[in-house]
């Protein structure tokens, strides 16, 4: 077992997303749902870390939104990497195993399929079985995973546990509409 203290890595699916007639999918903004949304993910994921070291972003507008809803803009450095559009798991765990190790709290805002995908990945042993359960059945808009790493980055994906999932619109204290 590593000496390393334990990394934790938020991954964040952005939130609602509007549908305007002849906009790019890249392009389609936050639904007000959304944007609500987000802003609750992101008051818990501030009660869960102490603090953010690095933000990693899809460029995709309705990502960027999400993150500025979270109101985590300004907690950390952040990269808007092109890669996080459309990657599929792997391509996202590539960008993470390749953060420096200086970094203890990762941020990741991403899309579907990468985003949910990595999280049921990322449940090595020791996992939440209710965690790994309701990400295997459904990972909505805005909800987020904590996965805490032992150790260095570049020990994922072995040396990952998935925590927690949240998703704002079904959590206790959500003033939205289950729906």
């Amino acid at each position: 077992m590593s000496s390393d203290p334990p990394h934790k890595l938020i991954l964040l699916r952005h939130g609602k997303s509007a549908y305007p007639p002849g906009v790019p999918d890249h392009r389609r903004p936050l639904a007000d749902r959304g944007r609500r949304q987000a802003g609750f993910a992101g008051e818990h994921i501030a009660n869960l870390v102490e603090h953010i070291d690095l933000v990693l972003c899809s460029t995709a507008e309705r990502a960027r939104q999400t993150l500025a809803a979270t109101g985590l803009a300004a907690a950390a450095p952040v990269e808007f990497r092109d890669e996080i559009y459309a990657a599929e798991s792997e391509e996202i765990l590539d960008l993470i195993v390749a953060v420096p190790d200086s970094v203890t709290t990762l941020l990741v805002i991403g899309h579907s399929p990468g985003i949910p995908e990595l999280a049921e990945r990322l449940a090595g042993p020791g996992s939440d079985p209710q965690a790994l359960a309701d990400v295997e059945r459904a990972f909505p808009t805005s909800a987020f995973a904590v996965v805490s790493v032992q150790g260095v980055w570049s020990g994922l994906p072995a040396s990952g546990r998935l925590d927690d999932l949240t998703v704002p619109r079904t959590h206790p204290e959500s003033t939205e509409e289950k729906r």
